[in-house]
Order: structure tokens, then sequence, then C-alpha cells
């Protein structure tokens, strides 16, 4: 039987809510969930807000987007897209040019390179998904994803 977060932090004194209950088991699970996705993310050397970057861009397709925009998209907020995307430059998988209408719109684009990646990596993190969180079933996914929903939405 799984043990509760108590248990798991060896923690003598009890919460004093089961809000504060809650919020500790879910920090302690989005810890692991993100080790784990680093773990995977270092066999294909990026970093998972890289990745993250990437898929953002590869979603945006050839057109690109504005780089306040990629900031705006990210899971975690992240202050400095300036030095993500100028690592993903250097490396070769983007590129950033200043939009020809408004001199100010800095503009990012995915490369080949960045494509190429990616479509490398995206079985091996489908696997990941599934290995992790698959076993929960459908329904139970759609519930948790609810509670997160309403989760985020009361953190506003």
């Amino acid at each position: 039987m799984a043990k509760g977060i108590q248990a798991e932090l060896k923690q003598s004194k009890p919460f004093s809510s089961l809000a504060e209950e809650a919020y500790v088991a879910l920090m302690r699970t989005a810890d692991q969930l993100n080790w784990r996705g680093a773990e995977l993310m270092k066999q294909f050397d990026v970093s998972p807000t890289q990745f993250n970057a990437l898929r953002i861009l590869r979603g945006a397709g050839p057109k690109g987007l504005p780089c306040s925009e990629i900031s705006e998209r990210m899971i975690n907020r992240d202050s400095d897209i300036t030095r993500l995307l100028d690592r993903l430059q250097k490396r070769g998988l983007a590129e950033r040019c200043r939009e020809t209408k408004d001199r100010r719109v800095i503009m990012a684009r995915i490369r080949p390179e960045g494509l190429a990646l990616l479509k490398k990596m995206d079985k091996p993190v489908e696997e990941f998904h599934r290995k992790l969180l698959g076993d929960l079933g459908e329904e139970r996914l759609k519930w948790l994803l609810r509670l997160l929903l309403e989760a985020r939405e009361a953190a506003g």
C-alpha cells in the first residue's frame, strides 16, 4: 500500500491542514516528475526548459513567435528568455531575427536541426509520459487534470 506524504518525508508532526498536506504532496510530486524528466532530457543534451521552448517553436510553425510570446507560453516562468534562446541559437536549434514591420519585435523560429532533435525525442518522451502516468487510466487522468486546473485558477 502506498504511504502518505507525511511518512514519505519522515515527518512526525502532522500537517496543520489537509490543504497544507496536499500542497506539500503536490510540490514533492512535481519535483520527482521534473527530476525524472530532466534525466530523460540529458540523453538528448537539452534541459527541460530548452525542450519546452523548442516544442513551442515547433508548434508556431515556420512563421515563428515573438520572444515575449514564447516566454508567456513556457511551462515554468523563465524571465531570461533571451539567454535561453541564445543557447538554442548557439547550438543551431533555433534562430532569431528582427521583425521588418516593427524593428522592436524579435522573432524566434525553430531550425531544421531543432525539428530533427524533437522528432528524435518524440517517441521516448511519449513513452516516458505513458510510463509515469498512463497506469492512472483515462478517467482518473481527466479527473486529475480538472483538479490541477482548479488549483491553478485558485493560485490565479
